[in-house]
């Protein structure tokens, strides 16, 4: 199973920008999918955005639509969410995610991982 650790995170005020990023250990991250997903106080966890082994196929859910980028650097085992254009409603806990679930389905919002991180907090004040 492939360890991960997000960072990036922190306070920022609505308009601004963030990059996170997700270092990965083990010799499966360049092999599998990674995800990026977000809770935030009260609410379920919710699907950001996924890219797949080798960065060709991206997909986002609606809400971060032409402002997050999802990218990542299998040389570096590192995954990278690029979050322009930050809102409130964007604070939330962001965790990254790899190796897809079998049965799971790519291209959906209801796409699983096997490995979580433990999360870094992104906050965007008004």
């Amino acid at each position: 199973q492939v360890q991960l650790v997000e960072s990036g995170g922190g306070l920022v005020q609505a308009g601004g920008s963030l990059r996170l990023s997700c270092a990965a250990s083990g010799r499966t991250f360049s092999s599998n999918a990674m995800g990026w997903f977000r809770q935030a106080p009260g609410k379920e966890r919710e699907f950001v955005a996924a890219i797949s082994s080798s960065g060709a196929n991206k997909y986002y859910a609606d809400s971060v639509k032409g402002r997050f980028a999802i990218s990542r650097d299998n040389a570096k085992s590192t995954g990278y969410l690029q979050m322009n254009g930050l809102k409130p409603e964007d604070t939330a806990v962001y965790y990254c995610a790899s190796e897809r679930k079998s049965g799971s389905t790519w291209g959906t919002l209801n796409i699983d991982f096997n490995s979580w991180g433990q999360g870094t907090q992104v906050t965007v004040s008004s």
